[in-house]
């Protein structure tokens, strides 16, 4: 059997370094320089403290010492892990200076144990096959780049540097707890829950605080966090350096802080909500901290563990006892009883770190358990050998150690990734006050870097008791959020979380919370009010249904009537002087005429369609051209008829009935040919406006093709100022019942209105500008329709006594 014994360095004071060495001897029992001694009852491990200068004790190192202890004691008596090998430990302290650790980890790596100890009796170089330490990164680091290069394994149980991971300089380095690139995420994952992105950071001048920070920043600046302000601080920093770091958090506009810092004592602003990494407050100053919300190392109950650590009695010496000389205090007997003391040695009940000691011990149980169990000829070396089971080398049980895989009692999964770290998990805490006003901690979330990312972070908000006693989630931003329909614009010289929110510009949207750029609306589609949603723009034309087109409606019909009612009494009258002397056929056509202009009036009104819109341009352009066809016609006839009666003129015989309905057609065919050719080349047709109205989408008529809509529209007037002068001049001309007179003014009317309407058409927006054109054409219509028939009818209806063949040709005479 070979009895390898397991040895330990280890920090007893703020930190240090665990080294564990299995090697081919007994190292016998020998003095402590720290004069500190101490007998595990019921075991017969040897076990000596050494230090090589004065060091105050931490309790919190102790108790993970006697940790150590128990998994080693536990690992000796059970049969089914390392049968027939008894492990010892030897304890040394560093001192938490780096150099010091790497001293003694290479002297047990060089075979010469620890060269202070002059009373070792261990002859030959013993086989140092790995270690486990240390305490703070920096010491780690120091250790790892020693003993790197040697090929020995190194299982660390709280050195969180992220630099750890880099597998080309630390090849054989191992932790059993998670790197600060998870707790880092974590940090910034909570602060990025709570809605915060202007933070202040305060960290430890070393490895630990200034690569965790590191990350940190890093992963922030990923979100959207800012940093406001970073300092750092070693806890050997003169007392003003502390006090400048205090002005600079009061100072400051943020109201959260991060914090990756070794415990410090400051008492530094209660109003601050401070984001911890890991506990960094001791007892004493943890009144400071309510409210504050940080990841802490998930504990695990370690079944005996606590009967282990409290059965202990060490007693103190100088020469045989502690004294102090400055007190009247008793000096210790060496048979206390640790159950009354409450210290960090006797505090296990938030303790993950005790945990991660006995996982190193058992990880590296477990890969050399692993290697003793290979078979020969199956073994994972070259030719298939396996590790000399009493000279294995260290690169040997580092390659076990990669693949270790197992449950611990408290039923978690000990493995460690390619980069030589575990799972990460976090308990999240908060600090808080019980019933007795006494700072403690309380569970209020966990972080698991296992699961997926949108569910690795879970917290119960309702559980979280603010600092300075908040009941609302504190705010802690540079500028505030800009809303939809807004976006950021970032302030010269200042970090992106500093900016002022500027409305999105016409024409343009944005849906979400901070965004930075606005989003431009398709073209049919327009901004609400808020800015924050394009809807479908508002559609406009002149519809049937509103006040307008139904004024316009109700102004068509109605001269529809007139006229057939017109239509009506000539037509009831038709044997009358009056209606015989005004060339009763023309008068029915020119009716006629105007019940199309009215009627083509009602084509304008309505949803604009491809059918509606070659209508109403070429049905208004016909029946306006025969309209004043019959007018231009009338006005001949009047000229005729007082040429007629000159001498030797017969023009008045050679222009009848059947040269005058012609000279209608011909006319208005004009007009006919041009809408043809119009509708052949490029017909109106219906369009969508969006140039007038920004918002609005007016439905309109598109001319098509604008040369033949101005040659219609310059036909109708060439023949409107034809007849306008022609009926000008024809207007002192005696006549029967004023007819020259009527044309003239109706077509004073008619000219009036179309030169009116030009610029007005042109200024009116939208929907008006066809209710301006439908009003232009009732306007003209009604004043051919009152100018030239109403006369007519007043005498018919209300003045009989006129309308008598005496009466007009007593007039001609006249």
């Amino acid at each position: 059997m070979i009895s390898n014994v397991l040895y330990v360095t280890w920090a007893m004071s703020n930190a240090g370094l665990i080294i564990i060495a299995i090697i081919e001897c007994i190292w016998p029992n020998g003095n402590t320089l720290l004069k500190l001694t101490y007998n595990i009852q019921d075991s017969d491990i040897p076990a000596t403290l050494m230090v090589d200068f004065s060091c105050s004790l931490d309790f919190r190192a102790f108790r993970l010492v006697n940790t150590m202890m128990f998994a080693i004691e536990e690992i000796n008596q059970n049969p089914a892990l390392l049968p027939d090998i008894t492990l010892g430990y030897k304890i040394y302290d560093d001192c938490s200076v780096s150099n010091i650790a790497t001293k003694v980890a290479l002297s047990l790596v060089n075979g010469q144990g620890a060269t202070e100890d002059d009373h070792n009796n261990c002859e030959g170089p013993p086989n140092v096959p790995a270690l486990v330490g240390g305490d703070g990164s920096s010491a780690s680091i120091a250790v790892a780049r020693s003993i790197g290069p040697f090929g020995i394994p190194m299982v660390s149980y709280f050195s969180t540097c992220v630099c750890l991971s880099d597998r080309n300089e630390f090849p054989t380095f191992y932790r059993t707890i998670p790197s600060d690139y998870h707790q880092s995420k974590a940090l910034a994952q909570i602060i990025k829950k709570f809605g915060w992105t202007w933070i202040g950071t305060i960290r430890s001048n070393n490895d630990y605080g200034n690569f965790g920070m590191q990350a940190f920043v890093d992963i922030a600046q990923e979100l959207g966090i800012c940093i406001a302000f970073s300092e750092s601080f070693y806890r050997t920093d003169p007392l003003e350096k502390i006090r400048n770091i205090v002005n600079i958090i009061k100072l400051s506009t943020t109201k959260s802080c991060g914090g990756f810092c070794c415990p410090f004592r400051n008492e530094v602003l209660i109003q601050r909500t401070w984001i911890t990494a890991q506990l960094i407050a001791p007892n004493e100053s943890a009144r400071f901290l309510i409210g504050a919300i940080g990841p802490a190392i998930p504990s695990a109950e370690v079944k005996g563990l606590q009967e282990f650590l409290l059965k202990i009695h060490p007693f103190w010496s100088g020469n045989t006892s502690q004294t102090n000389t400055t007190s009247t205090l008793q000096q210790c007997t060496g048979k206390e009883d640790v159950t009354e003391i409450h210290n960090g040695y006797s505090d296990v009940t938030m303790d993950g770190i005790s945990y991660n000691v006995y996982k190193a011990v058992y990880a590296l149980a477990h890969a050399l358990h692993n290697l003793l169990l290979c078979e020969r000829g199956k073994g994972p070396f070259m030719n298939n050998t396996c590790a000399h089971t009493s000279n294995f080398q260290p690169w040997q049980i580092l390659h076990y150690l990669q693949s270790v895989n197992f449950t611990s009692k408290s039923g978690d999964r000990i493995y460690f990734d390619e980069n030589g770290d575990p799972v990460a998990k976090y308990d999240l805490i908060n600090w808080q006050k019980n019933l007795k006003g006494v700072a403690e901690t309380r569970v209020i979330g966990f972080y698991d870097g296992s699961a997926p990312p949108s569910r690795e972070l879970t917290v119960n908000e309702e559980a979280i008791v603010w600092s300075n006693g908040q009941t609302e989630i504190p705010r802690a931003v540079c500028s505030e959020s800009c809303i939809p329909g807004t976006r950021k614009v970032a302030r010269k010289g200042q970090p992106v979380c500093c900016f002022d929110c500027t409305e999105c510009a016409e024409g343009e949207i944005s849906n979400i919370t901070d965004s930075t750029d606005c989003i431009k609306c398709p073209e049919q589609y327009w901004p609400n009010q808020q800015r924050d949603r394009c809807l479908p723009k508002e559609i406009e034309f002149l519809s049937f249904t509103e006040m307008l087109g139904g004024v316009l409606l109700t102004l068509a019909l109605v001269g529809v009537s007139t006229t057939i009612s017109i239509a009506i009494v000539f037509f009831t009258h038709r044997d009358t002087p009056i209606v015989k002397a005004n060339n009763s056929e023309l008068s029915y056509l020119l009716l006629f005429a105007l019940t199309l202009c009215f009627l083509c009036s009602v084509t304008f009104i309505g949803e604009p369609s491809v059918w509606a819109c070659m209508l109403c341009h070429t049905a208004f352009a016909i029946a306006f051209v025969l309209c004043i066809s019959c007018i231009l016609i009338k006005t001949i006839l009047v000229i005729l008829a007082f040429k007629a009666t000159l001498p030797n003129n017969n023009m008045a015989k050679l222009f009848g009935p059947a040269q005058q309905r012609w000279s209608v057609f011909l006319l208005t065919s004009v007009q006919c040919l041009i809408c043809t050719l119009w509708l052949t080349i490029s017909h109106p047709f219906p369009m969508r406006n969006t140039e007038y109205y920004r918002e609005i989408i007016i439905l309109e008529c598109d001319l098509g093709s604008v040369s033949a809509f101005y040659s219609m529209a310059g036909y109708i007037a060439f023949l409107a100022g034809v007849s306008f002068v022609l009926a000008f001049l024809a207007r002192k001309l005696p006549d029967n019942f004023n007819e020259a007179q009527c044309i003239t003014f109706s077509m004073l009317i008619f000219c009036a209105v179309w030169i009116t309407f030009i610029p007005v058409y042109i200024s009116s927006p939208g929907k008006y500008t066809v209710a301006v054109e439908v009003f232009a054409i009732l306007a003209s219509s009604f004043g051919l329709l009152f100018c030239i028939f109403v006369p007519k009818c007043y005498i018919i209806l209300i003045k009989p006594e006129m309308n008598t063949k005496k009466h007009l040709m007593g007039k001609v005479s006249n």
